[in-house]
């Protein structure tokens, strides 16, 4: 198999199992969200900082948090990382306990376009008029979606809004994905093993005190978390961007299916139409980045 091949299945399976997340909080709906959370936080930096000694990275592990500690421009970029990656999991879980798994596809759709938004803004990344136009008409769904709730979709925004700040953050620290994820871990671990003492000193704690099917599954939470991680690192690592572009609309696509299939979540004629306006304008982004990526490559050719 090919290196794009491989690239191809690895981005597919990552964001496969990213869409798929649902299935896994929802067995872990009777523990307090802010608790998933912090199992979440305090596994995913066990889990990785396993898998580095394990692939005999410990001392580059090491020499980045040296890194850390002498650079306090990265240091403070990584510590906002953490916290906005850590706001986005959080109200993803809590959503997903919440029955509103397709208010979360909404979010992971909108993403994208407000990620370029922010490359612009940030980044000085030009747009053409397809592209801005697209934007313009994923704004127009969202107006829809909020006349339609009489309110507005405070939990997708939040969610495209925490990841696109993340993403911003990341492009400028370049740290290897399973390293990243240790440190990451790491600005929070404090925060989230005193809280968990809290936790078990008001007897709040559903870790250890309720089955053996949720104490596994708590901490199992840092392998879900770190697994699509890695794949993700290695398909983009081998695929071009637009095709990883493309491939992410498997996640939130996986989390409407969900939601309105399997968890009967209200699904009205005009949340149809904000979502279809939503795809029309994804298309036109896309499509307009394929053809100028081809143009390119057709002039260096």
């Amino acid at each position: 198999m090919s290196n794009e091949k491989k690239g191809v299945w690895a981005a597919f399976l990552a964001y496969a199992i990213w869409g798929s997340f649902p299935l896994y909080w929802k067995m872990l709906e009777h523990v307090d969200s802010m608790e998933i959370l912090l199992g979440r936080v305090i596994w995913s930096f066990v889990f990785t900082v396993l898998v580095v000694i394990l692939i005999g990275k410990r001392k580059m592990l090491v020499a980045d948090i040296k890194y850390l500690w002498t650079n306090k421009k990265v240091f403070w970029l990584l510590a906002a990382a953490s916290f906005f990656i850590s706001m986005n999991w959080y109200l993803y879980i809590w959503a997903v306990t919440h029955e509103r798994i397709i208010e979360t596809s909404l979010g992971y759709y909108i993403n994208p376009l407000l990620s370029v938004i922010f490359g612009v803004i940030f980044f000085k990344e030009s747009l053409n008029r397809i592209q801005w136009a697209a934007t313009g008409i994923a704004f127009i769904a969202v107006l829809i979606l909020t006349i339609n709730y009489g309110t507005v979709p405070w939990v997708a925004l939040l969610l495209a809004l925490s990841f696109a700040t993340y993403g911003v953050l990341k492009k400028k620290i370049t740290f290897d994905a399973t390293r990243g994820l240790a440190l990451e871990t790491l600005f929070i671990l404090p925060f989230a093993l005193g809280y968990y003492v809290y936790l078990f000193m008001t007897e709040q704690a559903s870790f250890l005190h309720v089955d053996a099917k949720t104490n596994i599954l708590m901490i199992l939470s840092g392998v879900v978390t770190a697994v699509p991680l890695i794949l993700f690192a290695k398909g983009a690592q081998n695929i071009p961007l637009y095709l990883l572009g493309f491939i992410q609309y498997v996640s939130p696509t996986t989390m409407l299916i969900l939601g309105v299939v399997l968890y009967k979540e209200p699904f009205s004629n005009v949340e149809l139409l904000a979502f279809s306006i939503i795809w029309l304008a994804l298309l036109l982004f896309s499509g307009s980045k394929i053809f100028e990526i081809r143009r390119a490559q057709h002039k260096s050719a």
